[in-house]
């Protein structure tokens, strides 16, 4: 009879092969060393289980106790085959599951289903625990009856941490969410509940003022001043946290035009020269009526150049100077506030636009303020497309840069 090894219709099949180019040559598997080593699988599945790195691949008798046990077990569980051959399996589980029976359960199931999948933690030798994904699988003879079970472990704990740190993740962010959405609506609601008593103070204090009430001595008159000067240090307090809220809750709204500079310069400069006069600090503004104009929100641009012009006043001593300027590209104008203070350390260039950060605050700091203007300015900035920057050499003053698109 001829070996069917021998008609093995591999070795008669023509491959169909690009034209121009030799067939490739196919050895007849009958003739081959592979089909005596298939003819002694279990030599070979043994061998190919082994060499395995990545699971845990071993056998269990119908009772549980291990019966073979391969490289990736070793690595993963930390046991020889010499240690753990004949020991039962429950010793990979940690005390709480030997005490609920669920080894035992799992061999039950397998043997009932003919497959059992688990997720969970298993122990290794010197007692440290993973995270593994299980498969028992139920091995039967011929005649049906059980010969034991085939378990395949991988070790998930790298994948299990990542998870963990995903949900973790997702927890804080929608608990940073929800604590926005509670502080804009305390934020909001405080404003709200602060701004009436304060312009009611405001309010009286301009009746008194006028004398309204009666007569008025100077020193009452003084005293009605500082009243003035506290209740709108107070609402100017109010309006940055408002302010602040509403941009990280995402309320701000932008009526984006195109806006020329030079009136943005008249209505600045007009704000702040009172200020500027009181400590004898001079303004120079170095734009002239032209028809260079931004892309922006023209309330919003005002209150940032006021800001840092504001700033800039607060920092810089008397018979010192801020000018005004700009510079331009094709595509950005450049909104240059320039002062002759004292500057700002290299290391702090950023951190002055961080939210409540305010350079030399202390207690005995006449420098009063929430520390939002920087953060909220750079914050409008950057919603119409610009940016706020800063440069400085200590002792030598700063200056301040707003970028915006330019109008074409």
């Amino acid at each position: 009879m001829t070996d069917p090894a021998e008609k093995n219709p591999l070795s008669e099949r023509q491959v169909k092969t690009p034209e121009g180019e030799a067939p490739t040559p196919i050895t007849p598997i009958g003739n081959s060393r592979l089909a005596d080593a298939l003819k002694h699988g279990g030599r070979i599945y043994q061998l190919m289980v082994e060499s395995v790195r990545d699971y845990a691949i071993f056998m269990l008798d119908p009772n549980g106790y291990i019966a073979s046990w391969n490289r990736g077990a070793q690595l993963f569980k930390g046991y020889t085959a010499d240690e753990i051959i004949g020991r039962h399996f429950s010793v990979f589980y940690g005390p709480e599951d030997v005490a609920s029976g669920k080894p035992a359960w799992e061999l039950e199931v397998a043997a009932r289903d003919g497959r059992f999948e688990d997720e969970g933690y298993r122990v290794r030798k010197d007692g440290t625990s993973f995270w593994a994904n299980v498969v028992l699988t139920a091995i039967r003879d011929d005649d049906g009856s059980l010969l034991g079970f085939a378990k395949v472990t991988r070790d998930l704990t790298e994948r299990r941490a990542g998870e963990q740190r995903a949900i973790a993740d997702a927890r804080r962010l929608a608990a940073a969410e929800s604590a926005n959405v509670a502080k804009s609506e305390f934020l909001t609601a405080m404003s709200h509940e602060l701004r009436t008593p304060l312009n009611a103070i405001g309010g009286y204090t301009d009746l008194l003022t006028l004398g309204l009430g009666g007569p008025v001595t100077p020193q009452q008159l003084d005293y009605l001043e500082r009243i003035q000067r506290s209740q709108q240090h107070l609402m100017g307090i109010i309006t940055d946290l408002l302010n602040f809220s509403r941009i990280e809750a995402g309320q701000i709204t932008y009526d984006v035009t195109p806006i020329l500079v030079f009136k943005i310069f008249e209505s600045v400069v007009a704000l702040v020269e009172p200020q500027a006069l009181a400590k004898s600090v001079s303004l120079v503004s170095n734009a002239e009526e032209t028809g260079l104009a931004v892309v922006g929100d023209r309330s919003k641009v005002d209150q940032i150049v006021l800001n840092l012009m504001s700033n800039a006043i607060k920092f810089t001593g008397p018979g010192g100077t801020i000018t005004l300027s700009t510079t331009f590209t094709d595509k950005t104008v450049s909104i240059l506030v320039a002062d002759t203070g004292r500057g700002i350390p290299a290391d702090k260039l950023e951190a002055i636009f961080e939210p409540f950060v305010q350079l030399g605050r202390s207690l005995s700091s006449a420098h009063e303020g929430t520390g939002l203007g920087l953060a909220i300015s750079r914050d409008l900035a950057r919603a119409m497309q610009g940016d706020l920057t800063a440069t400085s050499v200590e002792g030598r003053g700063a200056t301040f840069t707003l970028t915006l698109p330019r109008s074409k």
